[in-house]
């Protein structure tokens, strides 16, 4: 009797479990959290046992690679195809952890994973070692179902040491390397699913700009007696900044905001409006009494594909106890916004800029600074590596995948800008997981879940991707 490709793979993948699991308890056990500066040490430990592993898998090629300044090291791998025609995949994670301590509230030890009803519990089990882990025996399953020598795709790995401390290093490591790490597609592997009975895609994700206002007014704090009502004052104008952020629909009122948004198609909201969401529920985990935002846009909507404005801190003026009846001398705000595909980081930006100016008056100065920005990504839903994504997993999990957005920002941006390629997202995590949280685990049938269709993705991808191609060629929105 025939073997079946598919039965090939689950056989190798469950003959492999075990030692697969071993490994990941022992990369586990490095307190890699980037953080800390006395855990630096443990980052490159972490680093280093990587590049190791990651060489006896089979890659021919796997190194540790420093960062500027002094950063922490982050990990490079690569596997040629062999065949001509190939395309590239670079697959990326992180290798530093949240801090964790037993004191924190977790039951066993953060850094001694335990396995207790087919979870692992440890930091770092899904965000985002067990993630990065899966595709060395996927790619290994891979190899023996097909009985190839090498991957049916050029196969790279970029696996970031400071993902957990804001990457900031990152933008300039991809870009010193960026030939190296010259590719087609990019794949995030640090991202999840909607649940355990509803396997998902992630197909993009937010940006974000953040900035700081400072208003400054009279030189110092002055009587509200003698002065108040005929000077300006810089808490007033900050509240009336932050009142004339949103129009009364809930939109961001800043003109020119939503130039270039690519709004939602019908299908997006169809496929969006298939996930099984229950709003009580979601209002629950935000700890909030009600859902609030654009008009015309479900919350789903709001927090995956729309741009958004939130005040993130106002202060000024005298806060203590009792009354101090003055006009303050200064005022502050802190905005972030976050940004859907189509729109320019830098434009946004000007527009916030253009706008504080035009609505403040004579006599308040202010001085603007922007805190950190990053690029939205998003996959449209047609492109042939994001099908050949659902197919693999679609195999994996022999039920329908349906498609979520990501509602934050991250480092794909990075990948995006300077690599020139789509991002794609392949992750098995679910909410109940406990990223950042106490006692973080990973399903370890999830897990084996995401070996499976790591092992089926280099396969359907060099068969799917259209022959003499490039990147560019692709598009990505």
């Amino acid at each position: 009797m025939t073997t079946s490709p598919d039965s090939a793979v689950r056989e190798f993948i469950a003959e492999h479990r075990p030692a697969f699991l071993d490994e990941l308890a022992e990369w586990l056990r490095i307190p890699s959290v980037s953080a800390d500066p006395d855990r630096a040490g443990e980052v490159r430990r972490s680093a280093e046992w990587l590049a190791a592993r990651l060489r006896s898998t089979g890659f021919p090629v796997a190194e540790v690679w420093e960062t500027a300044d002094g950063g922490l090291p982050a990990v490079f791998a690569e596997w040629p195809s062999g065949d001509p025609d190939a395309p590239t995949v670079l697959v990326y994670g992180h290798h530093d952890v949240q801090p964790a301590d037993r004191a924190d509230g977790w039951v066993t030890d953060p850094f001694q994973p335990v396995v207790v009803d087919g979870r692992m519990y440890g930091r770092g089990a899904a965000d985002d070692k067990g993630q990065v882990f899966f595709h060395t025996l996927g790619v290994r399953a891979h190899l023996a179902a097909t009985g190839r020598s090498t991957p049916a795709v050029n196969l790279k790995l970029l696996v970031e040491g400071e993902e957990e401390s804001g990457s900031p290093h990152f933008g300039a490591l991809i870009r010193e390397h960026a030939e190296q790490l010259a590719a087609d597609v990019v794949m995030i592997s640090d991202t999840g699913m909607w649940g355990e009975r509803t396997p998902t895609v992630c197909t993009g994700m937010r940006g974000m700009v953040e900035l700081q206002i400072d208003l400054t007014g009279p030189a110092q704090d002055i009587h509200s007696g003698s002065f108040g009502g005929a000077v300006p004052n810089p808490a007033t104008e900050a509240a009336r900044l932050v009142a004339g952020l949103h129009d009364a629909d809930r939109r961001v009122a800043v003109p020119g905001f939503y130039d270039g948004v690519v709004e939602l198609t019908a299908q997006e909201r169809e496929l969006f409006a298939e996930l099984p969401f229950d709003e009580a529920e979601w209002l629950g985990v935000a700890k909030s009494r009600a859902t609030l935002g654009e008009q015309g846009f479900s919350t789903l909507e709001r927090i995956w594909a729309r741009p958004t404005a939130e005040v993130n801190g106002i202060w000024g003026g005298y806060t203590g106890p009792g009354g101090k009846t003055i006009v303050p001398s200064s005022a502050h705000l802190k905005l972030s916004f976050r940004l859907v595909a189509g729109q320019d980081v830098e434009k946004v930006r000007q527009a916030v800029a253009d706008w504080v100016a035009d609505r403040l008056p004579a006599g308040i100065g202010h001085e603007i600074t922007f805190t950190g920005s990053t690029r939205p990504c998003l996959t449209p839903l047609d492109h042939p590596a994001l099908q050949s994504v659902v197919r693999a997993m679609g195999r994996a999990f022999e039920q329908k995948i349906r498609f979520t957005r990501e509602g934050g920002s991250g480092p794909a941006a990075d990948l995006q800008d300077v690599l020139g390629a789509p991002v794609l997202f392949l992750g098995i995590s679910v909410p109940s997981d406990g990223w950042h949280s106490v006692n973080e685990k990973v399903e370890l049938d999830l897990l084996a879940k995401g070996v499976e269709t790591s092992a089926y993705l280099w396969g359907d991808l060099a068969a799917n991707w259209p022959a003499g191609k490039t990147a560019g060629e692709m598009g990505n929105a």
